[in-house]
């Protein structure tokens, strides 16, 4: 299979929300195709989905080697960082990417999280990540950001204070900074002239003057502004008062007021969303971000109206549109309570195609084939169809038990362990579940767990013979060599935890002392069971 076919199932994986599968096919590309960036891209963004944020900054770092010049491997390994709790480190990576494109959304707002996450990290990082995308935007200084060898030297300045002051002559760094930060550091013609200024002419002087005073937040608004104002909070006091259809007839007033507004859209799209009108709450959301967008509101109300869109949805029971939704709130607003319903949504996305993928028929067909290669010895074939099997209807115990002869073949003892474990929970009657247990733990030389298993199979049919030769050879190894049987009991964690555990020495004591004691102590079932893991073991025998 080429590399871009792996990495396209890798692609539709990720998407899934299913991480290990994405993985698996983004190494197997890798391994045809090594020097593609896009791939340990992938691989970096499928890992930190993981929580994996180790590996996805060792891919990271691997695809800005192979791409220098590539910014999304700069977004890749910031991201990673940041999860690290390497915030510095993390905002050096999205710098070192907005060299290459000062307007890429991903970067910004990934300098911008780390900016918010740690307010005394400004004191390293003087320019707001806004600044970037006011450069490319700002008729003086959009054609700097062409200039590669000055983004490399504005970022050290961003970096190095002592940079900065060593290069306030450069009147390219002047313009950036004036943009960037807000203020006139390039002169009152507000040009990038690199001759000096002809000298200013005296000023006379005039009479100092209070400055007036500063308005209040109500009196910089206009007379629509504070009157959509009003009927917003008139609309918040019905809304909390839970008088919908009053908070929306003042919430649509409002946006007649001041259309501009998104948070009165978001309003009411709030008062949809408790009326249970999930469909009206998802347009008004629409519409809110559409504004919003428009206006150039803050990127917070954005995200907020991205995640009711997602909760929407969510409360649809459309999981994966809920999913698109949320992920694109955190695009905007990285929060913690987002992230973790993006996992939750992911494992019931996950959940659903599990479902989805159950046919029984196709189930049993693929037994049968698997039934086949088993017959033919091609023992690793019929766990492919056997897996399918279980796939397809995987509370049918059989399905296990068929596989776990095929790892037995394969002398795959734990794997076979664990499909018998899952075969006898499904169905603790079923009989070749416990017997294969038995086989397996004999292979495994744990004769006094298969002689539990085989015990187990004899309560079930005490005449099959398969679990009679079984008990009696376990029985035979069990008492053969009792110095190697508590060598071999004292080894296991669980008998070592119950021999180091104070009530129980107590307990064994009195036994000894006492043997009335027992039957006492075997009331409790939790002490039951840790004696008759003792007997099991062969460390102490009852008469």
């Amino acid at each position: 299979m080429a590399a871009l076919d792996l990495k396209d199932k890798g692609n539709a994986a990720l998407a899934n929300g299913d991480y290990e599968q994405a993985i698996e096919h983004y190494t197997q590309a890798i391994a045809l195709d090594p020097n593609n960036h896009v791939l340990f891209s992938n691989r970096s963004a499928a890992y930190a989905k993981q929580g994996k944020y180790q590996n996805a900054l060792e891919d990271a770092e691997k695809t800005v080697s192979i791409k220098p010049d590539w910014p999304k491997g700069y977004s890749r390994k910031g991201t990673a960082l940041s999860f690290l709790g390497r915030k510095d480190d993390a905002a050096k990576a999205y710098g070192d990417g907005l060299k290459f494109d000062p307007t890429n959304q991903q970067l910004l707002d990934g300098l911008r999280e780390v900016e918010q996450s740690q307010p005394a990290f400004r004191g390293n990082n003087m320019f707001p990540a806004e600044g970037f995308l006011k450069l490319a935007q700002d008729p003086r200084t959009k054609d700097l950001i062409k200039d590669q060898q000055f983004m490399s030297l504005l970022m050290e300045c961003q970096r190095d204070p002592q940079k900065l002051i060593m290069n306030m002559q450069d009147p390219r760094i002047s313009a950036a900074l004036s943009v960037m930060m807000g203020i006139n550091l390039m002169g009152e013609d507000n040009k990038m002239d690199t001759e000096p200024s002809p000298p200013s002419p005296p000023k006379q002087k005039k009479e100092s003057t209070p400055p007036p005073p500063e308005k209040s937040e109500d009196e910089s608004l206009t007379e629509e502004q504070k009157q959509a104002k009003k009927e917003k909070d008139l609309g918040n006091a019905e809304y909390k008062q839970k008088n919908f259809e009053a908070a929306l007839v003042h919430y649509n007033k409002a946006i007649e007021l001041e259309p501009t507004n998104m948070t009165f859209y978001n309003n009411v799209a709030a008062v949809y969303f408790e009326q249970k009108e999930y469909k009206k709450c998802i347009e008004q959301c629409e519409k809110a971000v559409e504004v919003g967008r428009e206006n150039r509101a803050d990127f917070k109300l954005i995200a907020k109206a991205f995640s009711r869109i997602g909760n929407a949805y969510k409360k649809l029971e459309d999981y994966r549109s809920a999913k698109t939704y949320f992920q694109k709130s955190m695009s905007e607003h990285r929060t913690p309570e987002v992230k973790t319903i993006i996992s939750e949504l992911e494992k019931k996305i996950k959940e659903e195609d599990r479902k989805a993928y159950v046919d029984p028929v196709k189930a049993e067909e693929a037994k049968e084939k698997g039934n086949e290669f088993f017959n033919k010895g091609q023992f690793a074939d019929a766990v492919k169809f056997y897996s399918e099997a279980i796939m397809r209807n995987p509370d049918e115990p059989k399905y296990y038990s068929n596989r776990a002869a095929c790892y037995t073949k394969l002398a795959a003892f734990d794997l076979g362990l664990k499909d018998c474990e899952k075969c006898v929970e499904l169905d603790p009657k079923f009989l070749k579940g416990w017997i294969r247990k038995g086989k397996i733990l004999q292979g495994m030389q744990q004769s006094s767990k298969a002689l539990t298993a085989y015990q187990k199979a004899l309560e079930i049919d005490s005449s099959n013979t398969e679990a009679l030769d079984g008990y009696r050879s376990c029985s035979i190894a069990a008492n053969s060599d009792p110095e190697e049987m508590r060598k071999r009991a004292m080894a296991d964690p669980e008998v070592q935890d119950i021999i180091r555990d104070p009530a129980m020495r107590l307990i064994l004591e009195q036994m000894q002392n006492d043997p009335k004691a027992l039957n006492d102590h075997l009331k409790n079932p939790d002490i039951a069971s840790k004696i008759q893991k003792l007997i099991e073991s062969g460390l102490i025998a009852i008469r």
